[in-house]
């Protein structure tokens, strides 16, 4: 199967079910994952994360299938400008419980 018939058929479900089947070595039903089903949940989901989440972590895999590593400098900029952007939600008082 080619990367475009690969992203086009996963959806954000299966892409979630591979991913904790790569983190813990098992599938959902607690069956080990084999070598080869080990390896190629993780090429799929370092396709994913890559075409599809465009993910902004500090070490990812870029679109073009390098890996990206930002710097602690740029991370701590995009926090800053995140943290002046966020909305309160809802603010209550200490005595309001």
């Amino acid at each position: 199967m080619d990367n475009t018939a690969l992203l086009t058929s996963m959806s954000e479900g299966v892409y979630q079910k591979l991913l904790q089947a790569v983190e813990t070595g098992k599938w959902l039903d607690g069956s080990p994952l084999t070598e080869q089903q080990r390896d190629t949940s993780m090429q799929a989901v370092m396709i994913y994360q890559a075409k599809v989440l465009k993910s902004d972590q500090h070490m990812t895999i870029g679109a073009d299938g390098e890996i990206v590593h930002r710097s602690r400098e740029s991370l701590q900029q995009e926090l800053k400008q995140n943290s002046n952007n966020i909305q309160t939600i809802a603010r209550f008082k200490q005595d309001d419980l």
